[in-house]
């Protein structure tokens, strides 16, 4: 099994998709005004944005992101104008985050774990 795409909520797509852009992701499908699909720089998989009438309630969605320079990745967008409510921090899962919101109020996590990602100390045998 392999993870193929995370679809987010959205409450107006012509505003989320070039904030997505702008994140390095690559536009693939646009069939507006419900649905975009976007290809990662990175790897196979992709990320969706789907058009809902109301937000979710509460804690919402968290969607990492790896970069291999987060803290350049970090500089260039925020160059870009995006805003970050978190500047890179190394944190005790041994991991470096940086953290923001997209329009519609979802958390996305730009990290970098390396080896941690998938083999942290504590890691079941």
């Amino acid at each position: 099994m392999n993870l193929n795409q995370i679809t987010v909520p959205s409450l107006d797509l012509t505003k989320s998709i070039p904030f997505y852009e702008q994140l390095g992701l690559k536009l693939i499908v646009e069939a507006l005004p419900h649905y975009a699909r976007f290809e990662c720089p990175d790897g196979n998989a992709t990320f969706s944005i789907h058009l809902v009438e109301e937000l979710p309630v509460g804690d919402g969605i968290y969607v990492y992101f790896e970069c291999k320079d987060l803290d350049t990745q970090v500089k260039i967008l925020k160059e870009k104008g995006i805003v970050f409510d978190q500047d890179p921090v190394d944190q005790t899962w041994l991991w470096r985050e940086a953290r923001l919101r997209d329009l519609d109020g979802n958390k996305i996590i730009l990290f970098f774990g390396g080896d941690n990602r998938l083999n942290p100390p504590w890691r079941i045998k």
